[in-house]
């Protein structure tokens, strides 16, 4: 009896997974679906496997909605009440990039294997899945074979950039596309416990399938950068090893081989962890080797993704309350930093499993060439470097202020869960302000904007009237990384640096210099300080001695003419 059981269900389940085959599968390993296909394939899971929801969640740039997949073994579907009953989410993204195809099929392998055979998969007890089958829907309806230049596989795919060519793996903080947009509801819906973000890597070549680019600690912080880099990241790389895709950290060898060490990869806002680090969920992006078969590529992200499932089930309680302590503290922490650089003199030795750099002549130039030799495995400890330590830090304010007119500040802002409440009548505060000293702005556009860097800041402080209706930003919230970096405008992803507040950057008036000389004279007799300070720089600088419409410019910059927003940041903070 009980050995015809086992036969009934063995059949039982060939028969499903039979029914439900990707073209994965049936390819041989070779290729991946279309979008088309690939959602036609949830939606026949979702129809007849009552533990799958499959939802539309807003609208991306290609016209299509993005699409949200639930796995939940109670079938209940409703997050909040889910979190009051204690599960835990891990939430997987994929395609963010289509031509990196891996986690599209790994995803629909695993969900398919998961309710054909749930035996298999006790941890979704308490854990429930969410998947995104597909971020950027428009990269994946602009199918080709050509574009991943470098890569083994799959034979078509998507391309990199979205409908609007806009590079989604750019875009989480300025938020330019619906998909960024719809991603954030969704990411606030969810609150997940545990983020993975699906790609393929380029650069250097190495033994490896599977490499990890995961969250700074530095930046996550306290017990849970503790806990990411002691107990999660161990627990992924013994379960990769033990399902035979032994991993190590993102390769960011940018410029030279990784013989010698590398740097862990910065994970600043703009990208799926760094985004999710200020929500403080950790998050990981799988980056399996270009130049590894396709098949092999799939199956170590399956077995990643299967792995993210075991360890939330494993240390679910440990993770929900760190991550709940992790929140209440950040309303109270006072020092925050906005820009790192990593720490050059501190490392973590780990074993690296490469090839031995060459350098051999080009058949095409002649010239000399790198060349990785396959023959010659190499296989040493390298230096890791994965210290950040902060550059730029920032004391918070008790709020931040900001004039009703920046309203696209404010729809991102509560888009990503940020409270702020408008005044309710005009009112006199004394406040810090903000005054743009120097900016640096690059020639070619990046992303549909021209990013700031060189920021340099004068601070006073100044007495405002604010209107009725102007925002106030308390800065005692769970979201205060969120707040703090992209208000401050030095943070490394800031708006101010992706050019939310360009035209303050730009006088709108200014004088006729042969009227403003006479003006110039009296203020000049009338303010002997500023006569001084005149008279000090043109002592100080020849140049400027020699111009007279310099001069000009000087005194015009330190009279009442001067209008007040020029080069006055927008946001202001409020200390007491």
């Amino acid at each position: 009896m009980r050995q015809s059981l086992l036969i009934t269900l063995l059949l039982f389940t060939f028969s499903a997974n039979a029914q439900y085959k990707t073209r994965f599968e049936t390819s041989g390993g070779k290729q991946t679906p279309t979008y088309e296909e690939g959602i036609a394939f949830y939606r026949l899971l979702a129809k007849n496997f009552p533990q799958i929801q499959m939802t539309a969640k807003g609208l991306t740039d290609s016209g299509n909605p993005l699409h949200l997949v639930l796995y939940s073994k109670n079938k209940q579907f409703d997050i909040k009440k889910l979190k009051a009953q204690g599960k835990a989410i891990l939430m997987v993204n994929n395609a963010i990039h289509p031509g990196e195809s891996d986690g599209v099929d790994a995803s629909m392998l695993l969900l398919r294997d998961i309710v054909t055979n749930p035996s298999k998969f006790p941890e979704l007890d308490s854990v429930v899945l969410a998947i995104i089958p597909f971020y950027n829907i428009g990269g994946a309806l602009n199918r080709n074979s050509t574009t991943r230049t470098n890569q083994d596989g799959p034979e078509e795919y998507g391309f990199r950039g979205n409908a609007r060519n806009y590079d989604l793996n750019r875009d989480f903080i300025k938020s330019d596309t619906r998909n960024a947009r719809s991603f954030a509801a969704i990411f606030h819906e969810l609150d997940p416990d545990l983020f993975a973000d699906t790609h393929v890597s380029n650069g250097a070549d190495y033994q490896y399938v599977m490499t990890l680019d995961y969250a700074q600690k530095d930046k996550l912080g306290g017990k849970l950068g503790e806990f990411n880099n002691e107990v999660f990241l161990p627990f992924m790389y013994k379960h990769l090893a033990q399902s035979g895709f032994e991993a190590t950290p993102y390769v960011n060898a940018w410029g030279q081989t990784p013989d010698k060490g590398f740097v862990q990869f910065p994970d600043w806002p703009r990208y799926s962890t760094g985004y999710a680090a200020l929500f403080h969920t950790i998050g990981v992006m799988t980056e399996t080797h270009m130049l590894k078969p396709y098949d092999q590529r799939v199956k170590s992200t399956y077995a990643y993704l299967h792995g993210n499932i075991k360890f939330v089930s494993q240390h679910r309680s440990q993770l929900l309350k760190l991550r709940k302590d992790t929140k209440e503290a950040v309303k109270s922490k006072e020092k925050f930093a906005v820009t790192w650089q990593v720490n050059k003199d501190k490392n973590t030795q780990i074993p690296f499993k490469g090839y031995e750099p060459e350098y051999i002549p080009s058949e095409v130039s002649g010239v000399e060439r790198l060349y990785y030799n396959r023959s010659k495995p190499l296989n040493k400890t390298i230096p890791f470097y994965d210290t950040y330590v902060p550059l730029d830090e920032v004391t918070k304010p008790v709020a931040y202020l900001i004039p009703q007119g920046w309203f696209n500040v404010i729809d991102l802002l509560k888009l990503n869960q940020v409270e702020v409440k408008q005044l309710e009548k005009d009112t006199r505060m004394e406040v810090e302000t903000y005054h743009i000293e120097n900016v640096e702005t690059p020639k070619s556009p990046f992303e549909g904007h021209y990013w700031h860097t060189g920021v340099t800041l004068r601070t006073e402080k100044q007495t405002i009237v604010f209107k009725k209706g102007d925002w106030y930003v308390p800065v005692n919230q769970w979201t205060n990384r969120y707040i703090i970096e992209t208000l401050e405008p030095k943070a490394v992803d800031s708006f101010f640096k992706w050019n939310f507040f360009d035209t303050i950057l730009q006088a709108k008036e200014h004088y006729s210099a042969y009227v403003f000389e006479d003006l110039a004279k009296k203020l000049l007799d009338k303010s002997p300080e500023l006569k001084k300070q005149l008279e000090d720089k043109k002592k100080a600088d020849p140049e400027f001695a020699k111009n007279g419409n310099a001069q000009l410019d000087f005194i015009y910059d330190h009279s009442p003419y001067r209008e007040k927003e020029y080069l006055r940041y927008p946001v202001f903070r409020l200390m007491k």
